[in-house]
C-alpha cells in the first residue's frame, strides 16, 4: 500500500517531510478512544489529518473477521495509515507488531515505534525502544520513534536511522503540556529529521506552543478524543497547529525585561 495520500488540500510551500514524502497537514491523530466509528471519523476530518495512527494490538484494520473495520471508516487511499505499537512493553512485541501491520497492509513500512516501562506513567524503555528500532530499521521499516525528551537519545535514535524522532511533553494522557520546552528546543536545534511532540499536550495552546519551538509537528489522541466535543477540540488543535507554525516562521521578537515605545522619541523635535 502506498504511503502517499491523495490531499484534498492545495499544496503549500511549506510541507512537513517525513521519509520523502511531503504532507500538509503538521498534525498527526490518533485513532483510538472515541465514542465510535461516527465520532473517530468526524473528528478526524476535523483536524485536517493526513496521517493517522493505528493501535494494532487495539484496533480491527483486518485482523478480526466479522468487526468493524477502521479501513472502511478511514479509507487508506485518503490518509496515510501509521500504525503503531502502543500496549508493547518489549522489544520483541513491538517487532512482532510491527510485522503484522505490515502484513496487514499489504507491504507498509512506516510504523510509530513505542516501547513502554510500566503500566502507571507509559514512560518509554529506551533501552527496549532502541534495540526494537535497530531491529526494525535493519528490516526495512521506516520508523518514527516515541522517546522520552532526553536530546542525547533523540539525536542516537536519528543517527540510527529513524526518519522521525517524537518526544514527549509529558506522560502519555496527562495533558500536562509541554513540561521541558528547553529539552524540546534543543533536540529541535540538533536534529536533521523531523521532530514531532508526542504525548502530553492537553489543549490547543500546547500544541502552539510545540510548533513555536521549531516541531515539525505534533501528534495526539487523548486531547481530541477525550475532550467533551472531540470534534470542535479536533477543529481547534488544527489552527493551533497552523497558527504556532506560522508564528515560528515569522519569528518573535525578543523577550525584554521593561517596554519599549512602539513608536522610539529619538530625534522628536517638541515645541
Amino acid at each position: 500500500m502506498s504511503s502517499v495520500m491523495k490531499p484534498a488540500i492545495p499544496r503549500t510551500a511549506d510541507p512537513l517531510l517525513i521519509d520523502g514524502v511531503e504532507y500538509q497537514s503538521r498534525l498527526l491523530v490518533g485513532t483510538g478512544k472515541y465514542k465510535d466509528m461516527d465520532e473517530t471519523r468526524a473528528a478526524i476530518e476535523a483536524s485536517g489529518a493526513e496521517i493517522i495512527t493505528v493501535a494494532i494490538r487495539r484496533t480491527n484494520i483486518g485482523q478480526h473477521a466479522g468487526e468493524p473495520n477502521l479501513l472502511d471508516v478511514l479509507p487508506p487511499d485518503r490518509y496515510t495509515y501509521l500504525p503503531n505499537t502502543a500496549g508493547c512493553y518489549s522489544a520483541e512485541d513491538a517487532v512482532r507488531t510491527c510485522r503484522l501491520a505490515r502484513e496487514l497492509l499489504d507491504g507498509h513500512n512506516l510504523v510509530k515505534l513505542e516501547v513502554l516501562g510500566d503500566e502507571k506513567t507509559l514512560f518509554p524503555d529506551i533501552t527496549q525502544t532502541l534495540e526494537a528500532a535497530r531491529t526494525l530499521i535493519n528490516d526495512g521499516f521506516r520508523v518514527m520513534v516515541y522517546t522520552n525528551d532526553d536530546p542525547i537519545i533523540a539525536k542516537r535514535l536519528e543517527d540510527m536511522g529513524c526518519v522521525a524522532v517524537m518526544p514527549l511533553a509529558a506522560p502519555i494522557g496527562s495533558g500536562l503540556g509541554i513540561r521541558n520546552p528547553y529539552n524540546i528546543l534543543t533536540i529541535v536545534e540538533n536534529a536533521s529529521v523531523p521532530i514531532l511532540v508526542d504525548a502530553g499536550v492537553g489543549c490547543a495552546s500546547d500544541a502552539a506552543i510545540a510548533m513555536e519551538l521549531g516541531c515539525g509537528g505534533v501528534l495526539m489522541n487523548t486531547a481530541i478524543a477525550g475532550a467533551q466535543n472531540p470534534v470542535l477540540m479536533a477543529s481547534a488543535m488544527k489552527k493551533a497547529i497552523e497558527a504556532g507554525r506560522e508564528s515560528f516562521l515569522a519569528g518573535r521578537i525578543p523577550r525584554k525585561r521593561f517596554a519599549s515605545a512602539s513608536s522610539p522619541l529619538d530625534g522628536t523635535f517638541f515645541g
